[in-house]
């Protein structure tokens, strides 16, 4: 597990995995504060077309431009699969929110160069940053 420093740059590129249309999801409010926030981010969710008008993505693969963070909220079994395509693909940086986040894509992010934040909330625990390192 790595801290959160070198996560959070405004010139990095987000994909938020599994967010919803739904403002009472944890999901939801991450995408929202990364936006509030100035962050480039996409929505990933391969149930929905547009999450607040922006075009929502069926998986990272989809996007044009290559994101450098990943943030799952998703259950563990879909963060696996997650990870794996980050590595297919050279993203190096993914936050497993509290719950997304399993034995399995912990080591296989651990053997495969990945760096990871696990045991904290992007929302709870950076409300009160100005998202600088």
């Amino acid at each position: 597990m790595y801290k959160t420093r070198g996560f959070l740059d405004k010139n990095y590129i987000f994909a938020i995995i599994g967010v919803s249309t739904n403002p009472d999801k944890w999901e939801w409010k991450i995408y929202e504060k990364l936006k509030s926030e100035g962050f480039n981010v996409y929505p990933i969710n391969p149930k929905h077309k547009k999450i607040n008008n922006d075009i929502c993505y069926v998986n990272l693969s989809s996007l044009s431009k290559k994101p450098d963070v990943v943030i799952t909220v998703v259950p563990p079994n879909i963060t696996e699969k997650t990870v794996r395509e980050c590595k297919d693909i050279g993203i190096h940086k993914v936050w497993m929110q509290p719950g997304s986040e399993s034995e399995k894509a912990i080591n296989f992010c651990k053997d495969n160069n990945i760096k990871t934040v696990i045991n904290s909330c992007f929302v709870v625990d950076n409300l009160n940053k100005n998202f600088k390192d």
